[in-house]
């Protein structure tokens, strides 16, 4: 699938009609996803043919890109049902089959799972400290192959340390640095629109690579 392609048929997903600010839903731009799972795909085999999990998957947007590049299972994990419910019509309008788990990301159960590659977009951890950090030690603890994940640029070197220090991954590589467009979503953004500079990361995680 072309990248011109994949980013139109993300386009056309239905987002939060009403965001939740305690959890951070901001949505994931279809220009965001598509290069987010592209880059996963063709410049590292991460997803097509893999078992992938999308932590905090909201509305389903990383979970159905999986899919759509033909990853051979996709799980998508959130707290809030209503979310999952809005992914399962995602997912069904594309006739996608993506499993989804109503679960906490701190107390996520994946056993029986061999996850391949965990792919998220979490909370930046503006609202509830330290949130994007539980999102990236579960994702490396779960994860045999890889972490893909969007933060902020302003957290670059906090990030690199927590992983290769706390969280046990044997690599942690910024791919690329995007801006992430904020649209108005709750009433104390007095913009419009706000521009963020996010990093699109890659971790390795210290896992036995299965055969």
């Amino acid at each position: 699938m072309k990248l011109k392609q994949l980013e139109g048929l993300l386009g056309g997903l239905t987002q939060f009609p009403a965001p939740k600010v305690e959890l951070e839903q901001y949505p994931t731009g279809p220009h965001i996803a598509s290069r987010m799972l592209f880059t996963a795909e063709n410049s590292f085999d991460d997803i097509t043919g893999k078992v992938v999990a999308d932590f905090g998957c909201g509305c389903g947007t990383l979970a159905v890109a999986s899919a759509l590049l033909d990853a051979e299972h996709v799980i998508g994990i959130d707290i809030d049902p209503q979310s999952l419910e809005l992914a399962q019509e995602n997912a069904d309008d594309l006739e996608l089959d993506i499993d989804l788990i109503w679960s906490d990301i701190k107390n996520l159960n994946l056993k029986g799972f061999h996850i391949d590659t965990v792919v998220m977009n979490p909370p930046f951890g503006t609202r509830k400290k330290g949130a994007d950090m539980e999102f990236l030690s579960m994702g490396l603890k779960v994860a045999s192959q890889a972490v893909y994940s969007l933060h902020k640029t302003s957290t670059r070197e906090h990030i690199k340390k927590a992983a290769l220090r706390d969280f046990n991954a044997i690599r942690a590589e910024v791919l690329c640095e995007l801006r992430y467009d904020l649209p108005q979503s709750y009433k104390f953004h007095k913009k419009k629109e706000v521009d963020i500079a996010v990093d699109l990361w890659r971790f390795v995680p210290n896992a036995p690579r299965s055969s």
